[in-house]
């Protein structure tokens, strides 16, 4: 008796070429015993919906969003997780077979989860730094107020845009004291600093002063690279602990396939050796 077809997944982005994301999931079906296949697919910046709609109609059971498509994806769902709702983006949807299409976003646990689990970082009863008021910062903010830290700073150029943020999330925060700042008028240190920012893109630093790394703080940047980026160095250069986003890549995919598949893979050995091909 043959075999079914394996179930269809994919990723939609452009550019697309530099995805992991083929390499991470079919590693997940091997560790999981899940069949599956997983491709790229390059989508046109005018016709995100049709290439979705292509890909359904092919058979495709679910899909991985990145830039410049996760707004879209937001707006193309039908029903919303609450995080992604909260997110205001999508980065992993849901086909049924009825045809409708949910949207979630695993970007914020992919984050926590790396912190917590991978890093052995609590967040919890901390001070937190979040620098940035972009898309990556709200896709995030609401996993980390879960965690339920002491204080949650979120520091921004414009400090209009991280006020406008933070009003947004306050009927999250719990216990938590969340406040707004701008870069320049940061000088308390905190447990651990996130940089949310694109400054890593272009090999700049957030213009922040190194008040900001208590002793013992990790620094975290959301970006990753062969060698550490210009904010781990400044970061490392006065004494804190630094980790960049390659852990997130990996759990937020982690909680993708969760999603999809009803089955958690373990992430330590694709971690590494993901790191090992930098």
């Amino acid at each position: 008796m043959s075999r079914p077809e394996p179930d269809r997944y994919a990723v939609f982005g452009n550019p697309i070429d530099h995805s992991r994301s083929p390499a991470i999931h079919a590693a997940f079906a091997d560790l999981t015993g899940q069949h599956i296949t997983y491709e790229k697919l390059l989508a046109p910046r005018d016709s995100f919906a049709a290439a979705v709609a292509q890909f359904i109609a092919s058979g495709g059971r679910g899909a991985n969003v990145t830039v410049p498509f996760k707004l879209e994806a937001h707006a193309l769902a039908q029903t919303l997780t609450p995080r992604a709702a909260a997110a205001g983006a999508v980065n992993t949807l849901c086909f049924g077979a009825d045809g409708t299409i949910s949207g979630d976003n695993t970007d914020g646990v992919g984050l926590v989860r790396d912190l917590r689990v991978n890093a052995g970082v609590a967040i919890g009863g901390r001070r937190i730094l979040l620098l940035g008021a972009g898309g990556a910062a709200r896709g995030v903010l609401l996993p980390l107020l879960a965690e339920r830290p002491a204080q949650l700073v979120v520091a921004n150029r414009s400090a209009a845009k991280a006020t406008e943020l933070v009003a947004a999330f306050q009927q999250y925060r719990g216990n938590t004291e969340l406040v707004a700042s701008n870069l320049g008028d940061l000088t308390a240190g905190f447990d651990v600093v996130i940089n949310a920012t694109s400054a890593s893109l272009d090999g700049s630093v957030p213009a922040v002063s190194a008040a900001i790394f208590a002793p013992g703080a990790l620094a975290y940047d959301m970006m990753y690279a062969a060698t550490p980026t210009a904010f781990l160095a400044l970061a490392q250069g006065h004494g804190a602990t630094v980790r960049d986003g390659l852990g997130m890549l990996v759990e937020q995919a982690a909680e993708a396939f969760f999603v999809w598949r009803g089955v958690r893979p373990p992430t330590a050995t694709v971690l590494a050796d993901l790191r090992a091909s930098l």
